[in-house]
């Protein structure tokens, strides 16, 4: 199972690719060898980060690889930081490329660090996510945290490309499966009454991790995230409809240390 999401953006734009496994095209990554900075956390690099190094280093790539503390708490200048080192111990310069394997708080910050690198070189979303694959990895939106509010410095800064391995949805826990559910809804919701009855029709499958329902839904949030950002890519009108709960959530997150 091989799918395809295109986002138009002009110049920027790019391609989501969707499989069963991590589909490693060098040309996304800038070339064969390409000297290429992963960023990872402690709860995926154990899973997945010497397999997706080791496709890295078959495509011809040169990779290293940075591991990050599993959580929000790592969404702050203490952890960017350490990224920027990371990248200049290694020499990446603008011809090389950061690649965030995680979820959203991976994403993020790599996405952020990529952009202010050198004044921004190439990114690649790589997520291991439900919330990621249909949310997160898919617009630009890049930053950190701080003490007084979430994604409260950061940037648009669009990946040259995301790769989606649905296959990695398999281990995810139930409540991070869940956190990635609700963002489907909320898709059916705002968007897509069609999705909806059919997360109604499939819920049995759906909470089974049903890979070829799966691989629908996802495609299909992809494409509608990809609609609202090519019509409104940095939120000044249509785009504003995917932050439905935000405004809660965001309160609650604060409230709560991000915990």
């Amino acid at each position: 199972m091989k799918n395809f999401v295109d986002v138009n953006l002009g110049e920027r734009s790019y391609r989501i690719i969707l499989a069963n496994s991590f589909q490693i095209d060098p040309n996304v990554f800038g070339g064969t060898g390409t000297s290429v900075l992963v960023v990872t956390d402690s709860n995926v690099d154990p899973l997945y980060g010497d397999a997706f190094e080791e496709q890295l280093v078959s495509a011809g790539l040169k990779p290293a690889r940075l591991v990050v503390p599993a959580g929000e708490k790592s969404k702050d200048f203490e952890c960017l930081n350490k990224v920027y080192a990371k990248a200049l111990e290694c020499g990446l310069d603008r011809g090389s490329s950061m690649v965030a394997l995680g979820g959203g708080v991976v994403g993020d910050l790599t996405g952020f660090a990529a952009a202010t690198y050198l004044r921004g070189i190439r990114f690649v979303q790589v997520p291991n996510t439900l919330l990621a694959m249909v949310d997160s990895s898919v617009g630009g939106k890049t930053g950190v945290n701080l003490k007084q509010g979430k994604n409260l410095v950061g940037s648009f800064y669009q990946p040259a490309g995301v790769l989606i391995n649905l296959k990695t949805l398999d281990t995810l826990s139930e409540e991070e499966y869940a956190c990635g559910l609700a963002e489907v809804v909320k898709y059916g919701v705002i968007y897509d009454a069609d999705l909806f009855a059919g997360l109604e029709e499939g819920t049995e499958r759906l909470l089974e991790r049903n890979n070829e329902m799966l691989a629908k839904i996802v495609s299909r949030c992809c494409k509608i995230k990809a609609e609202v950002v090519g019509e409104d890519e940095k939120e000044a009108g249509l785009r504003a409809i995917l932050n439905f709960g935000h405004t809660l959530g965001h309160a609650l997150e604060n409230l709560s240390g991000y915990g």
